[in-house]
């Protein structure tokens, strides 16, 4: 057992509004420059829709991420050391400008400088790369609140096998917002394509960042990464991606989106894991690969685990802050958080708590009782949002997995109002697998925490100072068996 940490987060669905403040917050502070108007680091995505890049998702197009060949050995869906140096100059799995957009500015000139006349001078949108007039036909929330849904909807690649059971209730569509930004992967595809060993995983904390000096823009991280959170400056052709505001984050301060979030969904900490299940854990078969990945983990209260881990120099001030994780606490002791597209095999670090629709209502459309616990978990397999999109998204298919977090969240809802009204506790909380006191600690987490408990960022050791520079040199995981191509 070799004990390492990670700076991970969880985001709950059920609280984001679309507000995209974590975007907007993120854009100035870290790609607020010429080179990279088109990205954004950090992207708010309504679900059902494309996503941005258009239908990132769509990995037989994409080749992003990991398979797993004949003997079982991990490999790089875009192909090992051979196909890259026969598509070095002219990468054919890279997606164009026209599926991220073309970013527009206006022409405020005509605003300013227009003379007196009888109707009113318009900006028209000019390309923020060339200069030149052009018309909008695209952006990275073009499809917002369903807005595109009529022409782009149809084409989310979760919706495969779901189209006809959505098309049906159309009427009662659904949607949720989906916030995206770098997983900062266990086993990230992006680090190991990199023909110029520019990105690496810092092994104090995790995250992935890019070297510039070493980056020479051969754009193989772009495609590497299923999630396209990857991008070129097209002024000087080199990677950047979302450092997980590291800055703030060694200085015991969380992330400019999670802080700025406005429906205080993002939770931060830090988690504990064996650097030795990694491989396997990413190469297991697809129907086990949320398990595998939380096998990963360690419990951060284990005396073995402490110990190993103030072996392999975890700092104490560190381990206690991965007792109080409110990360471990939502995907490993409540199981209620799931990670995005698990079958990528990247071991992401960004999870997700799935949207719970309004259960109650449902429950009472369906002849039961809102009060009955037993009513509200059948209400949950027929909720607006089909259990089997959830699944393509967060369990690679399994809607049993999703099924359970959903009644467990459910249960929490059912428990907290039978408490709070004084009808007492519902009829069997553990039918969710979950006793009264546990549904109430994850009610306080989920729905009162506090910021100190949401965030819980242990700062870096100024005695580290040299070592973390250093790691911009180089990948400490080198001597770590991560998959490579």
């Amino acid at each position: 057992m070799r004990v390492r940490a990670q700076m991970a987060m969880v985001m709950n669905l059920d609280k984001c509004i679309g507000c995209s403040t974590c975007s907007v917050t993120c854009k100035q502070t870290w790609t607020n420059r010429d080179g990279v108007e088109y990205a954004w680091f950090n992207n708010v995505e309504t679900k059902p829709g494309i996503g941005y890049p258009q239908r990132w998702e769509d990995q037989g197009r994409w080749k992003g991420g990991w398979t797993v060949d004949g003997s079982g050995r991990l490999r790089l869906r875009a192909g090992g050391r051979l196909r890259k140096l026969a598509t070095i100059f002219a990468n054919p799995d890279l997606p164009s400008l026209d599926d991220y957009y073309e970013p527009a500015t206006y022409d405020f000139d005509t605003l300013l400088t227009a003379p007196a006349a009888d109707r009113m001078p318009v900006a028209r949108p000019l390309s923020a790369i060339t200069g030149r007039p052009m018309a909008i036909e695209w952006g990275p929330n073009w499809d917002d609140d369903l807005g595109g849904s009529a022409l782009y909807a149809a084409t989310d690649p979760n919706l495969a096998g779901l189209t006809d059971q959505v098309q049906r209730s159309f009427e009662t569509t659904f949607m949720f917002h989906l916030p995206r930004l770098c997983e900062h992967c266990l086993n990230p595809a992006c680090v190991a394509a990199c023909p110029s060993g520019a990105l690496y995983k810092r092994e104090r904390d995790g995250i992935v960042l890019v070297n510039q000096d070493k980056c020479r823009g051969w754009r193989m991280c772009v495609s590497a990464c299923p999630y396209k959170k990857v991008y070129i400056n097209r002024v000087t052709a080199k990677a950047e991606k979302c450092t997980f505001c590291f800055p703030r984050i060694e200085a015991g301060l969380p992330t400019v989106c999670a802080e700025t979030c406005v429906g205080r969904l993002r939770y931060l900490g830090l988690v504990l894991y064996d650097l030795d299940r990694v491989e396997a854990a990413a190469a297991a078969p697809e129907a086990e690969l949320v398990d595998a990945q939380r096998q990963v983990f360690l419990d951060p209260s284990d005396p073995a685990v402490i110990a190993q881990a103030a072996a392999d120099g975890i700092p104490p001030d560190w381990l206690a802050a991965a007792q109080a994780s409110p990360v471990y606490a939502l995907a490993l002791r409540h199981r209620v958080a799931l990670p995005l597209h698990p079958e990528y095999r990247t071991l992401p670090m960004v999870w997700y708590i799935p949207p719970l629709s309004p259960v109650l209502d449902a429950t009472t459309a369906l002849g039961g009782d809102n009060t009955s616990a037993d009513d509200v978990f059948h209400a949950v397999t027929e909720l607006r949002i089909p259990l089997g999109y959830l699944a393509s998204l967060f369990t690679a298919g399994d809607t049993g997995l999703v099924a359970g977090v959903l009644m467990k969240l459910a249960a929490v809802r059912a428990h907290m109002r039978a408490v709070t009204t004084g009808a007492g506790a519902p009829d069997d909380p553990a039918a969710a697998g979950a006793t009264g006191p546990e549904l109430e600690a994850l009610y306080r987490l989920l729905a009162v925490a506090k910021m100190r408990d949401r965030y819980v960022v242990p700062p870096a050791h100024k005695e580290e100072a040299a070592e973390l520079a250093a790691w911009a040199s180089g990948c400490p995981l080198d001597r770590a068996p991560l998959a490579v191509a």
